[in-house]
């Protein structure tokens, strides 16, 4: 298994759109299904190359 990192500290913080999972070029991001059905991001620590472009796409952590 791999270590994970979470994009959020709180998974409330996620809007559940799923653009970080998209735009990973190294497929680092996994949407993880919660208890309640709702998926949010997890980061493959080994995968991910700390890029940035998960926090620049992400309409939560870049609101006007």
């Amino acid at each position: 298994m791999y270590n994970e990192i979470f994009l959020f500290e709180r998974k409330e913080e996620c809007c559940g759109c799923s653009a970080c999972y998209a735009i990973c070029p190294k497929n680092a991001i996994e949407m993880i299904e919660d208890d309640e059905g709702f998926e949010y991001p997890v980061i493959k620590y080994d995968s991910c190359i700390k890029c940035g472009k998960c926090i620049k796409v992400c309409p939560i952590k870049n609101k006007l």
